[in-house]
C-alpha cells in the first residue's frame, strides 16, 4: 500500500515538471514577442502587414482625431487667455470709473458748492422747492 501511495506522488511529481517544463517555454516565449514587436516598430515591417494595409482609412481617421484634439486644447487656452485680458481691462476701467466717481462726489458736494457760489454772491435758498402741476382736462 506504501508503494502504491509513493508510485502516485513520484507520476504526480512527473505530470507536474512536464507542465512546469511548459509554463517556463511560454514565459520565454512571451518574453520574446514584445522585443519583435518592438523591432519591427522600430524598423516599419508592421506598415507592411495585410491589416495595416487593410485598415489605412481608419488609421489616418483617428490621427486627424488627434490633431483636432490637440487643435482644440490650443484654441481653448487661447480663448482663456483672451478672456483674462478682457477680465483685466473691465477691471482697470472699472477702477477707473470708481475713481471718476469719486472725484466727482468730491467736486459737487453741497457744502463746497455753497462755498464756492457765496464768492458769486448767491445763497443757498431756505425754503424748499415747490412744483407746480398742470392737469390736463381730458376731452371725451
Amino acid at each position: 500500500m506504501e508503494n502504491e501511495i509513493i508510485e502516485k506522488e513520484v507520476e504526480q511529481e512527473e505530470v507536474k515538471q512536464p507542465t512546469q517544463k511548459a509554463k517556463k517555454e511560454k514565459a520565454t516565449s512571451e518574453r520574446k514577442k514584445p522585443s519583435l514587436s518592438v523591432s519591427q516598430i522600430l524598423n516599419g515591417e508592421f506598415l507592411t502587414r495585410e491589416f495595416v494595409l487593410n485598415n489605412l482609412n481608419f488609421i489616418f481617421f483617428i490621427i486627424l482625431l488627434l490633431i483636432l484634439i490637440v487643435a482644440k486644447g490650443y484654441y481653448g487656452k487661447q480663448l482663456n487667455d483672451n478672456v483674462n485680458k478682457s477680465q483685466k481691462e473691465l477691471d482697470e476701467i472699472t477702477a477707473e470709473y470708481v475713481e471718476a466717481k469719486a472725484k466727482l462726489e468730491e467736486v459737487t458736494r453741497r457744502q463746497i458748492l455753497v462755498e464756492q457760489l457765496e464768492a458769486r454772491g448767491l445763497k443757498e435758498t431756505v425754503n424748499p422747492t415747490k412744483v407746480i402741476r398742470i392737469r390736463e382736462k381730458k376731452e371725451k
